[in-house]
């Protein structure tokens, strides 16, 4: 047997034990789905694999959706401007011939030529993260989050390309009552730079429907938590569970506001559903990212870490800078492709802690860029 059709077999089996655990009559949906994809997609090109373009795939969600991917038997294409100093991501990747890093800037055009040769599929988890960087860098930010992502969605289609997933956020919804849980159809009510831009996006893309050639999904993110190669600790499970272990002073603004969490692993299993899914659930749909077990208060986080680190002092103060609060409803995502999280917060503390106490992350006194979404090299900010 060939090594391309060991390969295949390999994937194929892969695959199959992924999605075992799912209803058989699902399952059964899924095959179909392949058969039909390979017909349309592979064997026109003589391919014998899916190929994952992410962009923003060295990042801290990214790093971790490659190795899933990689793992689940699909060929993977990273494109990243590296804007933390995170090349180190990629690595352990380098010298798998599954895996291809082609480092660029998304509002390069010659870069999006590139990249978007010989792909099946694109995820787009690329720009400028979160609200204070957004915040702190507009111009940057209106450059790369607005008319670069604009661009990029415009520029996949034509090119034989199945599915693109655009990564948008629960950040959307703003504010919302406390007897509230915010499905997709909730009305938007974005609050930063960040959130508008991701509308922009949306609303962009859904325009789309009947004039590109491509299916499309929006994946509306909770706010991440969970280990990766290029972690973060400018979020809040992540930043609590760290200042809270080493025993420093703890500032938590507004304890009782609502916000939806998922693991960085379950939004890389999420958008391997979705890439999987068949066409009729996911085909221009918008979904809730995460799962309704992870949606807490701050004071639910703070109570998870203080039971398991001893004396970590915490103060409180009313009106902080971050005025959101909201709940989600995830009903569609369990609903539409059986998705429900594996990690709960507490396993994500638990795991955190574990890698705390075995001495990684000691070298974060003073937080490089790498840590978080704090600075840009000036290279990149203008």
């Amino acid at each position: 047997m060939s090594q391309t059709k060991r390969s295949l077999r390999r994937a194929q089996e892969i695959a199959f034990n992924a999605n075992a655990h799912l209803p058989v009559s699902y399952q059964e949906e899924i095959y179909k789905e392949r058969l039909k994809f390979d017909k349309k997609i592979l064997s026109p090109r003589e391919i014998e694999r899916r190929k994952i373009l992410i962009f923003g795939g060295a990042g801290y969600i990214g790093s971790v959706l490659s190795g899933h991917l990689l793992g689940r038997g699909y060929k993977v294409r990273v494109s990243d401007g590296l804007y933390f100093n995170n090349g180190i991501t990629v690595l352990p990747h380098f010298d798998n011939p599954d895996f291809e890093f082609l480092y660029g800037d998304i509002t390069d055009k010659d870069h999006i030529e590139t990249v978007l040769k010989n792909v099946t599929d694109v995820v787009i988890l690329t720009g400028l993260v979160g609200d204070p960087i957004t915040k702190k860098y507009p111009r940057e930010s209106s450059r790369v989050n607005d008319r670069g992502i604009l661009r990029l969605i415009d520029s996949c289609s034509n090119r034989g390309i199945a599915r693109v997933i655009f990564v948008s956020t629960c950040s959307n919804y703003g504010l919302i009552p406390d007897n509230i849980s915010a499905d997709e159809e909730y009305e938007l009510s974005p609050l930063s730079l960040y959130a508008k831009s991701k509308v922009a996006a949306e609303l962009h893309l859904l325009s789309l429907k009947g004039v590109v050639d491509y299916s499309a999904t929006i994946l509306r993110f909770a706010t991440a938590f969970g280990l990766s190669s290029r972690m973060r600790f400018d979020l809040t499970v992540s930043e609590f569970t760290r200042t809270m272990y080493r025993g420093e002073d703890l500032l938590v603004y507004d304890a009782d506001t609502w916000r939806p969490y998922c693991h960085v692993k379950d939004f890389a299993e999420v958008i391997r559903r979705v890439l999987e899914a068949p066409s009729q659930r996911v085909d221009f749909q918008v979904f809730n990212a995460g799962g309704d077990v992870n949606n807490a208060t701050k004071q639910t986080i703070v109570d998870i870490i203080k039971s398991l680190v001893v004396e970590a002092p915490v103060r409180y103060q009313k009106h902080g800078a971050d005025p959101r609060n909201y709940r989600v409803n995830f009903k569609r995502i369990r609903e539409a492709i059986y998705f429900e999280p594996s990690m709960t917060i507490r396993d994500g503390v638990i795991e955190l802690l574990s890698a705390l106490r075995q001495g990684l992350f000691l070298e974060i006194d003073q937080p490089p860029s790498f840590y978080g979404n704090w600075t840009l090299p000036p290279n990149v900010s203008r």
